[in-house]
């Protein structure tokens, strides 16, 4: 198998990536690349130091002030900023309502997909996010393009914040989720959409282990 194989995971709000995307790199022993965690990160910090968030320019200057690092740890990944761990803090109901806001400036995208790449360029890797297969790795060997329905997504967010114990409400988090649709799929700079040579895989009906099942078969039958 290619040392430098790269596996880019697309799709909307709360299709699964992240989940999937760490399931598939621990059954193959790749690098997993939680870009949606780094876009978190800088939007709690800029939350936490009062930034107005529609600010391109002032946001791109808090991440050039600001380290962001990933570590796998025990089967779990942790975010660091600024060497502070903030792995929770970034899953707060206020980050994951105005993250796509943060992410739509094309300054802070630019620099994020630099970071990205660097990250991806130390081997074998699977990356999650909006604009993988199309803009940050678009010569990626494996690319899906995973969806669900709004209904489904906003059910699965709903059950994992009840499981950690967080106030939800299922209309709310239906309205969040296709906002955000909107916000992502609209925005001019790298929006979300499906790469012309991407997989798609409507994980409506499947669970995590069925739909990373999937996307290793596709990665055996690309590398045979």
């Amino acid at each position: 198998m290619d040392e430098k194989l790269k596996i880019a995971i697309d799709g909307p709000a709360g299709a699964g990536k992240s989940t999937v995307a760490k399931l598939v790199a621990e059954q193959l022993s790749f690098l997993y690349i939680d870009t949606g965690a780094m876009y978190r990160a800088l939007t709690w910090a800029a939350i936490a130091a009062q930034i107005d968030l529609n600010d391109g320019e002032r946001l791109r200057q808090l991440l050039d002030e600001t380290t962001i690092r990933l570590s796998n740890e025990d089967n779990k990944l942790n975010v660091y900023l600024n060497e502070a761990d903030v792995t929770q803090q970034i899953r707060q109901n206020d980050v994951t309502a105005h993250v796509s806001l943060v992410a739509s400036h094309e300054l802070v995208r630019k620099e994020m997909v630099e970071r990205q790449r660097q990250l991806a360029q130390q081997g074998r890797a699977v990356l999650d996010g909006r604009d993988i297969g199309t803009y940050v790795l678009p010569d990626a060997q494996i690319k899906v393009f995973l969806t669900a329905s709004v209904e489904e997504r906003a059910r699965r967010r709903f059950e994992e914040q009840q499981a950690k114990g967080m106030e939800s409400s299922l209309e709310q988090l239906k309205e969040e989720i296709a906002r955000r649709d909107n916000l992502d799929s609209t925005r001019a700079f790298a929006p979300l959409k499906k790469a012309d040579d991407a997989v798609e895989i409507d994980s409506t009906n499947l669970s995590i282990e069925e739909v990373a099942a999937k996307i290793i078969e596709l990665v055996k039958e690309r590398t045979r």
